[in-house]
């Protein structure tokens, strides 16, 4: 880890980002080989990398449209799949109100803020970080939104959901894992 960031980081920090087992150097025995065309969740790395989206990526909730871009940036991280992050020009703010008491914290991006629909303001659908570590303040103000409630799409592929009540990866088609969320995984 590089000595500024140790310098700078809360002790809880640098201990949670030493804990994890798998960063991506070698897949483990359980993990599934890709095949042709496809990609494993344990070839990314951890730290997140962070990648441009090509195609157009679309949010809906209903018949309301809560993204169309062709901004977005993936975050790959070993285990899971890729969390997508909407730059908030793209984002259909007038449909949203941030959730004022609730926060998290991500051991690589820091501080999260949770956002909701104003039609139904006690289920969370989204998340921002409005000031990321360093490392990630490319995703400042950006939103990640959750595949469970929301119907995702890159390109004319509908995402399905991350088995998972914390993770919000989006599982395309050509990805294989197994996927980190369900219960008893998530120390991978």
């Amino acid at each position: 880890m590089n000595v500024f960031l140790k310098k700078h980081l809360p002790d809880w920090i640098i201990k949670a980002r030493a804990k994890w087992q798998y960063t991506g150097k070698e897949r483990p025995d359980f993990a599934i080989t890709p095949k042709d065309g496809q990609m494993s969740v344990w070839d990314f790395s951890r730290p997140p990398t962070v990648k441009s989206i090509k195609e157009l990526v679309r949010v809906l909730f209903k018949e309301d449209v809560l993204v169309k871009t062709n901004n977005a940036l993936a975050v790959c991280e070993t285990a899971n799949p890729p969390t997508v992050y909407i730059p908030p020009t793209d984002v259909n703010i007038n449909l949203l109100v941030q959730i004022k008491d609730r926060h998290s914290w991500c051991e690589w991006k820091g501080k999260a803020n949770y956002w909701a629909l104003k039609s139904n303001p006690n289920v969370i659908i989204a998340w921002t970080y409005e000031a990321p570590f360093d490392e990630y303040k490319m995703l400042k103000k950006y939103f990640s939104f959750y595949p469970q409630t929301l119907d995702c799409f890159i390109g004319e592929e509908k995402v399905q959901a991350q088995k998972s009540t914390v993770y919000a990866g989006w599982v395309i088609k050509n990805l294989v894992g197994p996927f980190k969320g369900a219960k008893g995984t998530e120390h991978w």
